[in-house]
C-alpha cells in the first residue's frame, strides 16, 4: 500500500503539472460518480489530506481519489502512451490538458463533490502528519481518548492522526521499543513515538523509496517491516509476524520479541506465526 510520503509526492507532482491549466478532456470511470463534463474547467490545486488526494477546480468541484492498495497517478506528456492508457480496463480517472496527461490507474476511491462538501469525505480524519496544520497535541488527545486500544491499531486509525500506514507503524514502534499489542495507556512516551513516526515520513518525503534505516542496500532498508524470521539488526532475535486489528480489518505486524519485549500486560488475543495459522504469543 502506498504510504503517506508517496501520496504527498503524488499530490505535488499532480499540482505541478496541472495547477492553472485548462482541462481539455476528463474521464471518471466510477459507477457512483455523476456524469459531469470537466472540460473547460481550470485546476486550482491538488493537495493531499492524509492519504486522500483532493483535486480542486475553479468550477467549485473537487475530484477526490484514494490510492488504497494498488492505485497510482501517472503524469506524462500526451501521446501514444496516453492513448493506450485511455483504453486500459483499470483506468479509473483521467484529466488531460494540452501539456500533461494525469492518469489514475487502479484507484481505490473516486468521488466528485462540491468543494464546500469536502469535509463529508475527509472531515473524520485526525491531524495530517505531513500537513501544514499538523497538530501534535490534538493527535495525542485523540490517541489518549482510547487508552485501552492496542497502540499498533491506534497508530493506523486515521481518525487519530492521518497518514501513518503499516510500514511506519511497525518501524516507529521498533525504534521506540514498544510492543505492538501494548495499550496506548502503557506506552512510556507517546509523544516521542508519534514524533518518531512523523520524522521517518518526513525523511522519505522527497523520494519514492521508503527507507527507515538509512542503509540503501537491498534487505537493509527496514528494521522489521517485511523481515519475518530474519535476524534483528540490533539483537539478532528472529523477527516475528502476526495479525493485528479488528475482524476484517487485520493488518500484518512485524516486531522484535527482544527489542520490543512486552513490559506490561498485553491483549491475550495477540498472535504470532503465519497469518492463517496463528500461535499464542508468549508474553515476556
Amino acid at each position: 500500500m502506498p504510504e503517506l510520503p508517496e501520496v504527498e509526492i503524488t499530490a505535488r507532482r499532480l499540482d505541478a503539472a496541472l495547477r492553472g491549466a485548462v482541462v481539455e478532456r476528463a474521464e471518471l470511470r466510477w459507477p457512483s460518480v455523476p456524469d459531469v463534463d470537466l472540460a473547460g474547467s481550470r485546476t486550482l490545486e491538488v493537495v493531499a489530506r492524509g492519504k486522500h488526494l483532493l483535486h480542486r477546480f475553479d468550477t467549485g468541484s473537487t475530484l477526490h481519489t484514494h490510492l488504497r492498495m494498488e492505485g497510482q497517478w501517472r503524469v506524462e506528456h500526451p501521446g501514444p502512451a496516453t492513448d493506450r492508457a485511455l483504453r486500459r480496463h483499470d483506468l479509473r480517472a483521467a484529466v488531460l490538458t494540452g501539456r500533461w496527461s494525469a492518469l489514475g490507474l487502479r484507484l481505490g476511491m473516486v468521488d466528485l463533490v462540491p468543494t464546500a462538501r469536502e469535509s463529508e469525505l475527509v472531515g473524520h480524519l485526525g491531524p495530517d502528519v505531513l500537513g501544514p496544520d499538523w497538530d501534535l497535541e490534538e493527535a495525542l488527545r485523540r490517541l489518549r481518548d482510547h487508552p485501552d486500544e492496542q497502540i499498533g491499531v491506534a497508530l493506523v486509525d486515521q481518525r487519530n492522526l492521518a497518514g501513518v500506514g503499516n510500514l511506519y507503524k511497525v518501524e516507529s514502534l521498533f525504534l521506540r521499543g514498544v510492543h505492538p499489542w501494548a495499550r496506548v495507556a502503557d506506552v512510556p512516551d507517546l509523544e516521542q513515538l508519534v514524533e518518531r513516526a512523523r520524522a521517518l515520513m518526513r525523511a522519505n518525503l522527497h523520494h519514492p523509496e521508503q527507507n527507515t534505516t538509512g542503509d540503501p542496500r537491498r534487505g537493509r532498508d527496514h528494521w522489521v517491516f517485511g523481515r519475518k524470521g530474519k535476524p534483528c539488526f540490533r539483537c539478532g532475535a528472529a523477527i516475528l509476524l502476526g495479525e493485528q486489528g479488528p475482524p476484517t480489518q487485520e493488518r500484518v505486524t512485524w516486531w522484535c520479541p527482544t527489542c520490543q519485549a512486552a513490559r506490561s500486560p498485553i491483549d491475550p488475543q495477540a498472535r504470532t506465526g503465519e497469518p492463517d495459522h496463528p500461535r499464542p504469543l508468549t508474553v515476556r
